[in-house]
């Protein structure tokens, strides 16, 4: 039986670069950093109490930005939009798709980090 999605594996050329994109520009808190493998891979880890990991990590086959961004975009659950959105515009991340409402599910808007992967701001629940 299958429980529910443990992580999420965001694959770099440079996952210091990326990792400090997701620190500095959207604000994620790092809750772990680490080498693994025979070459000391970086992995810069996420983690939200009960909730799934994001784990950003060296991968020696990715270079250069992502070509199709389309396939694989993930969902960062905030409380409030609107202020959520201002705060990265004024980090000068770069906008995608700015809010929009999906009825039955919440409020959207996605964007692009500096290796082209798509990410999206949700908010599913009222504030």
């Amino acid at each position: 039986m299958i429980r529910g999605l443990e992580s999420i594996l965001l694959s770099s050329e440079k996952a210091s670069r990326l990792a400090k994109f997701y620190k500095e520009k959207v604000g994620l808190i790092a809750t772990g950093e680490f080498e693994m493998g025979e070459k000391g891979e970086e992995v810069y880890m996420y983690e939200w109490k009960g909730r799934s990991t994001l784990s950003i990590m060296d991968h020696s086959k990715v270079k250069g930005k992502n070509k199709s961004p389309q396939r694989f975009i993930f969902n960062l659950e905030v409380d409030e939009i609107k202020k959520e959105v201002a705060r990265l515009k004024r980090n000068k991340v770069k906008v995608v798709k700015d809010t929009y409402h999906i009825e039955g599910y919440g409020w959207v808007a996605t964007f692009a980090d500096v290796d082209g992967n798509y990410f999206q701001l949700v908010q599913v629940k009222a504030s």
